[in-house]
């Protein structure tokens, strides 16, 4: 079989100049009262105030800044249930690129309607494996480009300029916790931390009820699909991986562990109230897996939270209770 492509530094760095003309860093923050409430230091990553509300947008903006003209010339296709949907319906506008999003039903309504302010046309459409068998048909159909949300050596090249960031603000970070969905970032923020770093201890967090690259590491398969998805955290529930992903999580992931819904409602809670941060619940499990002790508090260690995004719907907000 033969190995996937992955994304190398200079790949990263080259990325991190050509998306710096539209996107600036996200700070990395420190909260005394979440600190204190945890016994511990916390750098906060917060991609939730990154532009359309999500790392996503990294990742989105590469991949159309190096497209090819055959590439966008149709237009494009994807599969999403909503962060990368709206990085890619802007920065597709950006450009005049026409874009169709499918999206499983059950999806935020602020994420669905965000990507069609944006011009991108969108169909709700059955499960997540029913969404992206139409997204593939559309495809075919249509001679549309498809742009995996995941699983492209350009977005995880975007997604990696996190990584890049977070060793610039926190050089002596030792530890960090990201979540895992179809494992874009964590691939992307794992080869540029690593490239640099290769003792800094990197920690993939999946909700309990969609651990799918954790099933794919149990089975040593990329192509492992989980048979259903069931997570508060939506933009942490894709039912496969890819094979990309899998390879670089791999070679950069040193552990994932796994956290409980309630465990996601209280520190989606806690983010909300102690750290004054409107973020989303997929964005919450680094600190769930602290709260659950799923990975220990070790305050000597300096320790960072990828806090993925910020897009949930305000009647989210009662859910946390």
């Amino acid at each position: 079989m033969t190995k996937p492509t992955l994304p190398d530094q200079p790949q990263i760095l080259e990325a991190e100049q050509r998306i710096r003309q539209q996107l600036g860093e996200t700070p990395l923050l420190n909260v005394p009262d979440l600190d204190a409430a945890m016994g511990q230091p916390l750098g906060l990553k917060c991609e939730s105030l990154q532009r359309t509300g999500s790392f996503k947008a990294r990742g989105a903006l590469n991949w159309l800044m190096t497209a090819s003209e055959n590439e966008l010339s149709a237009g494009l296709v994807t599969v999403s249930a909503g962060n990368h949907a709206i990085a890619l319906a802007w920065a597709a506008a950006m450009q005049g690129v026409p874009l169709t999003v499918v999206m499983p039903e059950g999806s935020s309504p602020l994420k669905i309607s965000r990507t069609r302010e944006l011009g991108a046309e969108v169909i709700v459409q059955g499960t997540i494996q029913q969404a992206v068998a139409l997204c593939h048909d559309l495809r075919d159909q249509k001679g549309l480009t498809l742009v995996h949300p995941y699983n492209d050596v350009r977005i995880m090249a975007g997604q990696g300029t996190v990584g890049l960031e977070l060793l610039r603000q926190q050089p002596d970070v030792e530890r960090v916790l990201c979540p895992i969905g179809g494992g874009g970032l964590i691939s992307g923020l794992g080869l540029a931390i690593k490239a640099q770093r290769p003792d800094v201890e990197l920690i993939g967090v999946e909700p309990e009820g969609a651990a799918t690259m954790f099933n794919a590491w149990h089975h040593q398969d990329s192509a492992a699909s989980l048979d259903s998805v069931d997570t508060w955290a939506a933009s942490l529930a894709p039912a496969v991986v890819g094979d990309c992903t899998y390879a670089a999580s791999c070679q950069v992931v040193d552990r994932i562990v796994t956290v409980s819904e309630a465990g996601i409602r209280e520190a989606t809670r806690r983010l909300l109230t102690e750290a004054r941060l409107y973020v989303e619940p997929g964005a919450s499990v680094g600190l769930a897996a602290l709260l659950e002790n799923r990975v220990p508090l070790a305050p000597g260690r300096a320790t960072a939270l990828i806090i993925t995004g910020g897009n949930m719907d305000l009647e989210q907000v009662c859910q946390c209770r």
